[in-house]
């Protein structure tokens, strides 16, 4: 066997798959991130608030989510893409945890920096807000 056809072999034999690396790390990463969003819908539900804003997180996750897979999708067939501006809107909204997911998931949008530097900010927009919230206690 040459090591042309042993090359080929062994990576035949790699993992292979949609599998998250690092999925534990990740999903508690995620988790601390919702954990201020969680914490403020909590609140609003117990001082006899509806779960609004929850139901807007849950909504535009998902909207965020096939937004991802459609796009890379597209990306895929080279199809008509969804501009970037429209999933950074989504995630602005309150998509963003969906947005974070879907990137991991459908392994989108995880390499280019400018999309990155662009959603982490998002994502610090909204820690940020709900940390003002809970500072001046604006539950």
């Amino acid at each position: 066997m040459s090591s042309r056809n042993a090359g080929a072999a062994k990576a035949s034999t790699a993992p292979r798959g949609p599998g998250v690396r690092y999925l534990k790390l990740k999903l508690v990463v995620w988790l601390l991130l919702c954990a201020l969003p969680m914490a403020g819908v909590v609140i609003q539900f117990m001082r006899g608030g509806r779960p609004v804003v929850l139901l807007v997180y849950l909504g535009l996750s998902l909207v965020a989510a096939g937004l991802y897979w459609r796009d890379k999708h597209q990306a895929r067939t080279e199809g008509r893409r969804t501009p970037e501006k429209v999933l950074h809107l989504v995630e602005l909204l309150g998509g963003w945890p969906g947005a974070l997911v879907a990137q991991q998931v459908f392994r989108h949008k995880t390499r280019k920096i400018s999309y990155q530097v662009v959603f982490w900010l998002i994502v610090l927009v909204h820690q940020g807000v709900w940390a003002y919230l809970f500072t001046r206690h604006a539950l």
